[in-house]
């Protein structure tokens, strides 16, 4: 098992749930402080090493208790948007693709599939992920592949 310190850096000080940035300086008994979230991988065999992200010590008690949300950026103009965490245990289980999201336009659609990417590449740093926009009907479908 890695150190806190070790995780924290690794992961920029940034909660793998919800995105904020985690206080390195805050007590381990604070909600917002930090914590290790250690899980095996969705694909993990027996025997293969377990996984582990900085979380705030709030947002991984939460997450025994109900399944996390893991809420789009409200600056992004993504109508339907499927819900993250779902989306990326089925496709990390699974594989495949599934459509996430549609979009008014090219350059929204660009938008959501940039941050998509970067915000799965803390939330599931394991899973190796790619986007595909298809327009279509004067829309632009997002669609999220697990490689």
């Amino acid at each position: 098992m890695s150190d806190l310190n070790e995780v924290g850096e690794r992961d920029n000080w940034r909660c793998w749930l919800c995105d904020a940035a985690v206080d390195p300086d805050s007590s381990v008994n604070s909600d917002l402080g930090p914590s290790v979230d250690s899980y095996a991988a969705a694909k993990a065999k027996k025997g293969s090493p377990v996984v582990e992200r900085l979380a705030h010590r709030a947002c991984n008690t939460m997450r025994g208790k109900i399944a996390p949300v893991v809420p789009w950026s409200p600056e992004l103009f993504v109508a339907d948007p499927a819900p993250i965490f779902e989306a990326v245990e089925r496709l990390s289980r699974k594989g495949g693709r599934e459509v996430v999201g549609r979009c008014p336009g090219a350059d929204d659609a660009e938008a959501a599939s940039v941050w998509l990417l970067d915000r799965l590449s803390r939330f599931a740093p394991d899973v190796r992920f790619s986007t595909q926009i298809n327009p279509g009907g004067g829309q632009y479908m997002l669609v999220l592949k697990a490689d």
